[in-house]
Parts: structure tokens; C-alpha cells; sequence
């Protein structure tokens, strides 16, 4: 018989989104078990972080000091050779009035350092972590389920059981299924990325040294992210019509590549290429679009990639992963609560986070199906993200919000710093009704719980504390 644990919340996956969710659940005092297949550090693709996960998520975690003092290069906003404009345009991250105030906005991090911090995070925060643990499947009971089973690094089989499954086990998930219904693939996102690492690469002038840069040529694009003063990211993302490129020896498909792309073969004309270690290999991945039919059902919920994956070219993996954690903690911590609020069902706290993750993805999408429209310029490509944000800002600042992640009105991305007195606050006078605890939250913090509307009829909107779902003031009146 397999040896069972017993715990309120089991995550699958150690990534960002995985070590978020764990993160703001154990810091409310559940009991929260993490199991991860890999021992950490590991490789991980997804270098380039956008301001809404430093600036906001990040630093609801509390890892800004650790991210200062990590020395990652910092990311001020991208360089851009793409569309009709012949010449490479930039942008500017604190052109959005989101990150304005912001001194490192965004950085780009090598994931095998920043997956660590994030992970050792959670582990301070009382999270229970068990490394090179594989998930094979879900435990279910009456419909319901109430756990996973898993083998460890011995081969000996275990179990976890609990009231929540969070799977945030990535594309290559073994459970996420489970959920019911399908992943739904984009029909224009069905690129495939090949990529590698080299040293040596061209940096560009400073202040923008440490942008990303994105080159488009006639295959597709090429992605340039500077991880430190020598090392650099590199990597071709092929259309579907062009994938016969890739075939075959991956050194001399991405030489052929890196050679029809004058920029970016400028770049590495003095580089070499790493051929050992965790970054000695050239990899291939696909890069399909998709998002599951389904997020949650009675004691699972996804996260991540579980969830869903969009075109990596404003390198908003990271962010959806991350900003999905903060929705499902929510969900989690409202839904685990002793007293959970008058009006609010489990199903409608999974629903919350649904509504607004697909919002936020479909965003995104709609936004990439323009922009890969190569007879557009950067003015076109502006307003066409205001048309999609919505919203009274410039064509401009529209277009470095969404695409720094900040066109949500989240207030956790941009403004994370606001959630500690108003923490401090709600915990001393949670106990007291919602109507009455809305009011004395306003006369304490300057302002109302529910600041940020509803996003949809009979919605929810955050906690003061910015940890839990609650019922708008006018509802819960």
C-alpha cells in the first residue's frame, strides 16, 4: 500500500506559477504541499519577464531584494526590427503610467536562478516541497478529487491526499486532463522554435543593453535576450509553412537561419556558440498556442501551461503563469477559509479565476494575430493595442501596458506595494461583517475594497488583502 500524506492543498510543479499559488496559500496558514518531478536548479525556456510579474506578483511573493541582488540584466523595454518600418524601433516600459515609477522594471533572468529563488521562497514560507517526485495520477472519490499519487526518486510510490489539486506541471502535464474537456489549439499560432545560447553576442547602447530584441525575417523571427554581460539567449521561432527549415542537423538549420537574418547575424559575427553544460544544447520546441476547454472541476483547478501557452514573441509566459497563481490562491484561500463569505460557492471562486485568465490570454492573442501582420508599422501596431485595451491612454502607452502586462486593471501587477497596510488592516478586523469591514478598510487605507469593478454580472472583485475573492460593497451591503 502506498504511503499517504494528508494536506490541504497539493500543487504539481515547481515553476512560477506553481511556487506562486503555494506561496500565497501557505502564507494563510493552509497546509500546502509542492511536488516537483525535476531536482532544482534545472533548465527552463522562458528568460525574458515581463513588469506586471517583477513589479507586482514578485514582489507580493517578497523576492524583490533577492531579484535586485541577483544581477540580472535589466530589462527597460524591447527593441523591435518587425513589420513595415525597415529600421529597429524600442519602446520604453515607463512610457506606461503603470510602470513609471519603476527602476528596474523588468529583468531577464537565466530560470534555472530565478525557478530557484522562487522555489526556496516558498519553502520559507512554509510550504512543504518534495523534489524528483513524478505525479502519475490524479485520486479521485465520489466525483471529487482528493488527491495524487506519485513516485519518488526511489521508485516507492506515494500518495498525497487533500481538499485541492493545483496543476502547474506545465505543456508536457500528465494529469491535466483530468480536468475534462481538450486543449484547444490556435489555428494561427503553430510555430515551432529552434534555439541556443552563445557568448561573446552584441549588446546594444545603453540604456537599452539589456532589452529583448526581436528580429523578423522571411522564416519567421528571432528572439535575442542578453542573460549576462557574455551570455545570450538566441532562438528562431519558424512559421508553419517553413518548418522543413529545422529538419534534420539542428546546428546547420540554425546557422542557416541566424544567416538570413543580417541583424541578428551582425550580432553574433564575433560569438561562439556554448556547447556544454545546461546551455550546450540546441533545442526545439513547438511553439502551438492552445488553451484547455476546461480550467477547474471539483477539487482541480490548472495553472500555467497547464492552462494554456500563447506565442512567445512579448514573452508573456511567465506573466500568465504567474498572475494565474495569484487568481487561484484566491480562489484556494477564499474556499479554504474557516467562515468563507456568505454568497460565494466553490464554483463560483473557480470561475472568477477562469473569467479573468482567459480574458487576459485572449488579449494577448488578439493582439499577436495583429502584430504578425508584416505590412503594418509601429504606429498601426500602437493603435491597435489601444483598440484592444480599451481605455483612455495614449495609442502609445496602450500598446506598452498590455504588452508589459498591465492593461488588466489588476491592481496586484501594478501597485503590489498597496496590498501591505491594507493586509495589516484586514487582519485585524476580518472578523467583522464585509459591509462594516469595507468601511473601516476605506477609513484605514484611503480607499474601498472594491476599487476594482467586477469583470463580469455577479462577479467578484480582490480581498483588501489582496489574498482572497470577496463580494462587491454594493453586494455584500
Amino acid at each position: 500500500m502506498a504511503d499517504i500524506t494528508e494536506t490541504d492543498v497539493i500543487v504539481v510543479g515547481g515553476g512560477p506559477g506553481g511556487s506562486t499559488v503555494a506561496t500565497l496559500v501557505a502564507r494563510q496558514g493552509h497546509r500546502v504541499v509542492l511536488l516537483e518531478k525535476e531536482r532544482f536548479p534545472r533548465y527552463q525556456i522562458g528568460e525574458s519577464l515581463l513588469p506586471s510579474t517583477v513589479q507586482g506578483i514578485c514582489r507580493l511573493l517578497g523576492v524583490s531584494e533577492e531579484l535586485e541582488q541577483a544581477g540580472f540584466p535589466v530589462k527597460r523595454g524591447g527593441t523591435f526590427r518587425w513589420g513595415a518600418n525597415p529600421e529597429p524601433w524600442t519602446f520604453d516600459f515607463g512610457i506606461a503610467p503603470e510602470f513609471a515609477d519603476a527602476a528596474a522594471p523588468a529583468y531577464q533572468v537565466e530560470r534555472m536562478k530565478f525557478d530557484q529563488i522562487l522555489l526556496d521562497n516558498a519553502r520559507r514560507n512554509g510550504v512543504d516541497v518534495h523534489e524528483e517526485h513524478t505525479v502519475t495520477d490524479v485520486v479521485e472519490e465520489n466525483g471529487r478529487v482528493c488527491g495524487v499519487s506519485c513516485t519518488d526518486a526511489a521508485g516507492v510510490r506515494r500518495e498525497f491526499r487533500g481538499r485541492y489539486v493545483v496543476d502547474a506541471s506545465g505543456n508536457l502535464s500528465r494529469i491535466h486532463s483530468r480536468v475534462g474537456g481538450k486543449r484547444q489549439y490556435s489555428e494561427f499560432f503553430r510555430n515551432l522554435a529552434l534555439f541556443g545560447y552563445f557568448t561573446g553576442g552584441k549588446r546594444m547602447p545603453a540604456p537599452t543593453s539589456g532589452n529583448i530584441l526581436a528580429v523578423a525575417f522571411s522564416a519567421g523571427w528571432f528572439w535575442y535576450i542578453p542573460l549576462s554581460d557574455e551570455l545570450t539567449s538566441v532562438g528562431a521561432v519558424v512559421h508553419r509553412d517553413a518548418l522543413d527549415r529545422v529538419q534534420g542537423d539542428r546546428e546547420q538549420a540554425l546557422n542557416a537561419l541566424i544567416a538570413e537574418c543580417p541583424m541578428i547575424a551582425d550580432f553574433l559575427s564575433d560569438a561562439q556558440r556554448v556547447t556544454s553544460g545546461p546551455y550546450g544544447e540546441i533545442r526545439v520546441r513547438k511553439d502551438y498556442s492552445y488553451i484547455q476547454e476546461r480550467f477547474s472541476r471539483p477539487g482541480m483547478v490548472l495553472v500555467g501551461d497547464a492552462a494554456g501557452f500563447i506565442d512567445p514573441v512579448f514573452s508573456s509566459g511567465v506573466h500568465l503563469a504567474t498572475y494565474g497563481g495569484l487568481l487561484v490562491a484566491r480562489s484556494l484561500n477564499t474556499a479554504l477559509r474557516a467562515t468563507t463569505e456568505a454568497g460565494i460557492d466553490e464554483k463560483t471562486l473557480f470561475e472568477e479565476y477562469e473569467v479573468r485568465y482567459r480574458q487576459e490570454y485572449m488579449r494577448f492573442h488578439e493582439f499577436l494575430v495583429s502584430f504578425y501582420d508584416m505590412h503594418s508599422d509601429e504606429e498601426s501596431y500602437f493603435w491597435k493595442a489601444k483598440r484592444v485595451s480599451g481605455g483612455t491612454a495614449s495609442e502609445l502607452q496602450s500598446f506598452v501596458s498590455l504588452v508589459g502586462g498591465g492593461s488588466s486593471d489588476e491592481r496586484a501587477l501594478v501597485d503590489a506595494g498597496s496590498y501591505g497596510k491594507r493586509r495589516d488592516v484586514e487582519e485585524a478586523i476580518w472578523s467583522v461583517a464585509q459591509a462594516g469591514a469595507n468601511i473601516q478598510v476605506q477609513a484605514a487605507t484611503g480607499s474601498t475594497v472594491d476599487e476594482q469593478v467586477p469583470v463580469r454580472a455577479d462577479g467578484l472583485v480582490p480581498s483588501a488583502d489582496g489574498l482572497h475573492w470577496a463580494l462587491p460593497a454594493t453586494a455584500a451591503a
